[in-house]
């Protein structure tokens, strides 16, 4: 597991959350901690080594 921090696309708060890098490519909705809005999170993992993150908002 790797710790990843990055700011939410709603409230703007910054974020911590921990990245399984046993998965190369993973793809979710994980809501804000502090907003509770949904974000899409893409995350790519080369050699267990983090290598895209990408959290976005969902149009609602």
């Amino acid at each position: 597991m790797k710790e990843h921090e990055f700011t939410c696309p709603y409230c703007w708060e910054e974020i911590s959350m921990l990245l399984d890098d046993s998965v190369s490519y993973q793809d979710y909705i994980e809501d804000c901690e502090v907003c509770c809005n949904p974000i899409q999170i893409a995350v790519r993992f080369y050699n267990t080594e983090l290598s895209d993150f990408q959290a976005t908002s969902i149009e609602q």
